[in-house]
């Protein structure tokens, strides 16, 4: 790679960084797109909820999808992670793990966030697979098996009012004392929804695929699912140090065009939204790739 100075830099070439790449890619923007390799869904097996792609493995999307963006030409791909980024009065300057440097008018963030697992033996194999975090990602898969809701409070009512509706065993686990107000508690025994208070200790699975929640006292329960509201942080933290708002869920805060609150910096996919699905990243990506050409021509014209 012999030139360092693009139009636009995207860190991040999963769903969302690949579909804002293509459409600044057909307006010939001079792009370079800096990935890990390391998408959040590289365990879960089948993705769902996108139409045309239904039931494909997340691996093959992503290879088809960078496979027809390199088909523009003045989209190039850097197998890389960005570690530091600076503002300056020319744009932006981007510095690799690897010691290169780079520079742009634009940046676009599109690095996902990190879920956060808990310490449970056996959670992370299964996350993704049968422990999952979106009825709509998953649930259909999942539906009519025994249940658990690894939550409580708002998050495990919010979990349970969605997931009634695929199957009639279901469970709030809430690790340790119940937090439900009254009303709360009520909707939950209208619909036999058990709650069970104990900590979880392992969940024990085959191939990521749940058996038993495991206590800590030793005791077990036959489980086939876990829905899981984790903790997360962000991917990257690059747009922060560059001024880039966040809210209070911890999400970068964007407006409905896609961009941040620094000037030129704009973000797109599960970073800045909690519609976290390949088809919202994908959506955004489009809209983020419009409205930087947009702002480029406005700028040049």
């Amino acid at each position: 790679m012999t030139n360092n100075n693009f139009e636009v830099i995207i860190v991040g070439g999963s769903y969302a960084g690949l579909s804002a790449a293509m459409a600044l890619g057909r307006s010939l923007r001079q792009i370079l797109i800096i990935d890990s390799g390391q998408p959040c869904n590289r365990q879960t097996p089948h993705a769902h909820n996108f139409i045309t792609h239904d039931g494909a493995r997340p691996a093959e999307m992503a290879s088809l999808a960078k496979s027809q963006v390199l088909e523009y030409q003045t989209v190039q791909f850097m197998e890389d992670v960005a570690v530091k980024g600076e503002k300056s009065t020319q744009g932006f300057h981007i510095q690799t793990e690897s010691g290169k440097a780079f520079s742009a008018n634009k940046l676009v963030f599109a690095t996902g966030i990190k879920d956060l697992m808990p310490d449970i033996t056996g959670f992370s194999d299964c996350w993704g697979i049968s422990a999952v975090h979106c009825p709509y990602c998953h649930g259909y898969e999942i539906r009519n098996k025994k249940t658990g809701i690894m939550a409580t409070g708002e998050k495990a009512l919010h979990l349970a009012s969605l997931v009634n509706n695929l199957t009639g065993d279901l469970t709030i686990l809430t690790s340790g004392k119940a937090d439900f107000d009254p009303e709360a508690a009520a909707k939950l025994k209208k619909h036999g929804i058990r709650i069970i208070e104990k900590e979880i200790n392992a969940l024990e699975h085959e191939s990521g695929y749940i058996s038993q929640v495991v206590f800590q006292d030793n005791s077990r329960e036959d489980f086939e699912a876990v829905y899981a509201a984790v903790p997360f942080e962000q991917h990257s933290d690059i747009p922060e140090s560059l001024g880039c708002e966040l809210t209070e869920q911890g999400y970068i805060q964007i407006d409905m065009m896609n961009k941040t609150t620094v000037d030129g910096v704009f973000a797109c996919g599960d970073n800045s939204s909690r519609m976290r699905s390949v088809a919202n990243a994908v959506s955004a990506g489009n809209i983020v790739g419009a409205v930087v050409n947009m702002e480029l021509t406005q700028e040049q014209f």
